[in-house]
């Protein structure tokens, strides 16, 4: 029997890919600078994915309401629709077709989420507003590099970038042009690369206790404090004060020109005073978030470096973040962020990442295991009544969640290999 060609090619790329090894996905984030004209592209490529959205949107609204029996519509029949709204709207033609269907994709997914829902937290899809202060465009179109310092974006043509050297021996799957209220743009890259060469093992396991003063207290006694973010807080706060006053004074003007029925009432965006608050605000808010993604990553990659067996807490922020006391002191301190870091950077080098249940950390004596029952977040530290052991809280909660951590490797039936000089990442094997 004669075996097809396509299935010898497909057999083929499969024992190529295990030859070449696994590939993983990386995100990576450019400065764009175009030109005016390219500017002006930019914002009509943004108000045509607004427009398309709302347009789909409305259809499917009139659908479900006339008959909610019926299926919603699919992303290849929205797709299938966007022939003949470029005929109705030519203007459409001026973006990229790609980032027209990724639209109707993101819609079908809300709409998914919609009916899925069993807990009554998700709404319908809403409309969107061209009084959005961030803009952006998400496409699947081929990019290409053009020197050092240009790419090739479809039709914008050579756009002159920050720098093309990380994207050498990658695979751009999407990617995302977007113009942040700092009135810069960026390209958010999604790229496949080769899977990342594993670190060393230490033999090394810990136990990490996240807080507030210091972002991860460790099982060792090592503590590592949280981003300080007030001098950029204050600094957004001053240009806040300033933008809520003068935004108000804009409202009041704008009101009186339509009072007086002038013709062309001036909107809020044509004021320069309104434009520069609002843009340094943005500019002091955005330095604190990327000084503190580059903390969180600097200390992750640290983490990953020296343990081979990190255990956290399994940690609820969103409910936590309930808590109006603690919730601007979680959020500065990123807890979600740092536990997506680590997950991702223990798969790609090799390391083990375990979550444990949280409940009882702060109680417990890591040494006798009595339960001193719970304890005011003023007590930072305490002394067990029954073993008489002073603890100091955070490194006592740290300890009893690597404990909980090589109890749960245990009950998986997995147990650590010590490591070797010549050792590359972590092994695991059944005890």
């Amino acid at each position: 029997m004669l075996v097809p060609p396509f299935f010898l090619k497909h057999m083929f790329d499969i024992i190529l890919k295990r030859k070449e090894g696994t590939s993983v996905l990386k995100g990576i984030k450019l400065r764009l600078y175009p030109n005016r004209t390219q500017q002006n592209q930019l914002e009509q490529m943004f108000g045509n994915d607004r427009f398309v959205w709302n347009q789909m949107l409305a259809m499917m609204n009139e659908r479900h309401q006339n008959n909610k029996a019926l299926p919603f519509l699919g992303k290849f029949k929205l797709n299938y629709l966007l022939k003949s709204l470029k005929k109705e709207y030519p203007f459409l033609k001026n973006s990229d077709s790609s980032s027209l269907q990724v639209v109707n994709e993101f819609l079908t997914q809300s709409w998914k989420n919609f009916f899925q829902d069993k807990t009554g937290q998700i709404g319908k899809p809403r409309f969107h507003s061209r009084k959005y202060l961030k803009k952006s465009y998400t496409g699947k179109s081929i990019i290409k590099t053009a020197g050092k310092r240009y790419l090739k974006i479809p039709k914008l043509g050579y756009v002159k970038t920050s720098k093309t050297g990380v994207l050498q021996n990658t695979k751009i799957k999407r990617y995302t042009v977007l113009l942040e209220p700092t009135g810069k743009y960026y390209l958010s890259l999604q790229v496949e690369i080769s899977e990342p060469e594993k670190y060393s093992l230490t033999g090394k396991q810990v136990g990490i206790d996240v807080g507030v003063a210091d972002l991860a207290i460790l099982s060792n006694g090592l503590k590592y404090p949280s981003f300080d973010s007030s001098y950029f807080e204050k600094k957004a706060k001053i240009w806040q004060k300033k933008y809520s006053r003068r935004r108000h004074l804009v409202k009041l003007l704008v009101l009186q020109n339509k009072n007086k029925r002038v013709l062309c009432p001036r909107s809020l965006e044509s004021f320069a005073n309104w434009q520069k608050a609002q843009k340094s605000k943005a500019k002091y808010q955005a330095k604190a978030a990327n000084q503190r993604r580059d903390y969180l990553h600097k200390l992750t990659t640290h983490l990953v470096k020296q343990y081979d067996v990190i255990a956290i807490e399994d940690l609820k922020t969103k409910n936590l973040q309930k808590n109006h006391h603690l919730a601007k002191s979680i959020a500065n301190a990123s807890w979600r962020m740092f536990r997506q870091m680590l997950e991702y950077k223990c798969e790609w080098y090799g390391k083990k990442l375990i979550a444990v249940d949280p409940k009882n950390t702060s109680r417990i004596c890591s040494k006798c295991g009595y339960n001193s029952g719970a304890k005011p977040l003023e007590i930072r530290e305490w002394t067990c009544s029954k073993c008489q052991t002073k603890h100091d809280r955070d490194i006592n909660a740290a300890v009893n969640i690597l404990h909980k951590g090589s109890t749960k490797l245990t009950s998986q039936g997995l147990t650590m290999v010590k490591a070797t000089p010549t050792g590359q990442g972590l092994t695991m094997v059944t005890s």
